[in-house]
């Protein structure tokens, strides 16, 4: 692909490229990088901040609750992708939406710079706000920059795109984690603030850039449309005002009575969408048969969730508690430990991309792969029991070979079973529910992270011990063999679909 960014491209338009690809790429590809780079900067130091003492600055938080709060944000995140993508598509537009969203996540970053808790714990609403409304939107833009989906470029697109995404999640621990740590956690957050900042601006800069169907609202809301979501909402809002007011008057509130709730939530929320797609008498026989089989990868990939975003919460305590933040005499934060999976993707993700064509006909199947993600990701977290104990047998801290063993199965189980995932959701979806399948695709993280949140709040003090890493990796690989046992009878649920 040409490289100039000067140069007219390959295509018919003249226009200046980006790699050969729309110059609006180059604004999108700048804005995902910073977004991302802001995001992963502050998850990096989330738990790190949540459980350091008082007088290290932090919230001294017990590990569990911390895990919890850090899951139940991850799930937020994903869970208001839903509504985020239907403000693109029926109140705003995909390029407004994403303007507020850039404004909306560097207002929260620079509320958990304020070194106040109340502001903190707002911040972080914020930010998952505006996550969701930014991550629906800024795909599509991606995607509106193509000549439909055929044009030969789009697939490359999307992979530049997503080289972004790495960059930015690779650099933000190792700057962002070291501010935060060495110098000052607030000023920490302050820089992710920073970073959505740049975002913003490159964004607006380049907002000229994009397709003119951007800014275009595909299914604008009626006039009655709007005043009911604006009644629900309300009605929404008043019935937790009300909730929420009574408890803390009562004396009861503790943030037990937000993890419960809203783990809970994320739980029932996509069994009931499950249901309410099965009833519909719109939706076919073999399309119902269909949604059968995707549950098996719904369930799958919640499971794989579960352990996988548990990097930065888990990981990273016993990354602080238990592991040497040396290797080779050269000393290192620990929040720098969750680079490792964006630097294996970018190195292994072509690796095992040309491992697939090069089996050609002996290509695993797709139910194939998901059984290996599912089962090499519960054992990364044997590998982690094993940790455990070794730190636990040598009272001493151990090498960080052994969390860097950990990532590097956790990046190979990811790299078989998330690139399937949204593939195989537009496969087997039905057709009055194309888009909402893909929606419900993502609520697969979200419900992993909230049996995350509920796994940390049953084990309490023991979240995190070589006993939760044994249980919850023995789950994920039983449930692995029993998807590769059970896959010619899902093969079957899929019909036509291969």
């Amino acid at each position: 692909m040409a490289s100039s960014l000067t140069k007219a491209g390959t295509g018919t338009t003249g226009e200046r490229t980006f790699f050969g690809h729309p110059r609006g790429l180059a604004t999108l590809f700048m804005t995902e990088m910073w977004e991302r780079f802001s995001f992963y900067g502050m998850r990096a130091l989330l738990v790190l901040y949540l459980t350091a003492q008082v007088t290290d600055g932090g919230l001294a938080m017990k590990a569990s609750t911390a895990t919890a709060l850090y899951a139940v944000y991850n799930a937020t995140v994903y869970l208001l992708a839903l509504p985020g993508g239907w403000f693109g598509d029926r109140v705003w537009g995909p390029r407004k939406t994403t303007a507020i969203a850039g404004g909306i996540i560097m207002t929260g970053h620079f509320l958990l710079a304020v070194p106040f808790k109340a502001s903190f714990f707002v911040g972080l609403v914020f930010i998952a706000a505006g996550s969701g409304l930014l991550k629906s939107n800024i795909s599509t833009m991606v995607g509106h920059l193509y000549d439909g989906p055929n044009d030969p470029r789009r697939d490359g697109g999307f992979t530049i795109f997503y080289m972004g995404i790495n960059i930015g999640a690779f650099l933000a621990p190792l700057v962002i984690g070291t501010v935060g740590q060495k110098v000052n956690w607030h000023l920490g957050f302050a820089m992710a603030g920073v970073g959505m900042g740049l975002g913003l601006i490159q964004f607006l800069v380049g907002t000229r850039s994009l397709a003119a169907r951007s800014s275009l609202v595909p299914s604008p809301l009626s006039a009655d449309e709007r005043s009911a979501a604006v009644r629900k909402t309300l009605i929404g809002v008043a019935i937790a005002a009300v909730f929420y007011g009574t408890i803390t008057l009562a004396g009861v509130f503790s943030i037990d009575w937000v993890l419960w709730p809203m783990s809970i939530a994320g739980i029932a929320l996509p069994a009931l969408y499950f249901a309410r797609i099965r009833r519909d008498q719109d939706v076919t026989p073999d399309e119902r048969k269909k949604m059968t089989g995707f549950i098996w990868f719904f369930i799958a990939a919640a499971l794989f969730w579960l352990i996988f975003d548990q990097s930065g919460s888990t990981l990273t305590v016993f990354a602080k508690e238990s592991t040497a933040s040396t290797l080779f005499g050269f000393a290192f934060p620990e929040s720098w430990f969750q680079s490792l999976n964006p630097l294996y993707v970018m190195a292994l993700a072509p690796v095992i991309a040309a491992l697939w064509v090069k089996l050609g006909r002996r290509n695993p199947t797709t139910t194939t792969k998901f059984g290996l993600g599912l089962t090499g990701i519960g054992l990364s977290f044997g590998v982690m029991m094993l940790a455990m104990g070794v730190a636990a047998a040598t009272d001493d801290r151990v090498s960080p070979l052994w969390l860097a063993s950990v990532y590097l199965i956790m990046t190979v189980a990811e790299l078989c079973l998330s690139p399937v995932g949204l593939s195989v959701s537009t496969k087997l979806a039905p057709e009055k529910y194309s888009s909402q399948v893909m929606g419900l695709w993502f609520l697969a993280v979200t419900a992993g992270n909230c049996l995350a949140s509920i796994m940390a709040l049953i084990f309490g003090e023991k979240t995190g011990s070589p006993v939760y890493f044994g249980v919850i990796g023995a789950l994920a690989v039983v449930a692995g063999i029993a998807f590769l046992l059970n896959r010619k009878k899902v093969i079957r649920l899929m019909g036509d679909v291969h």
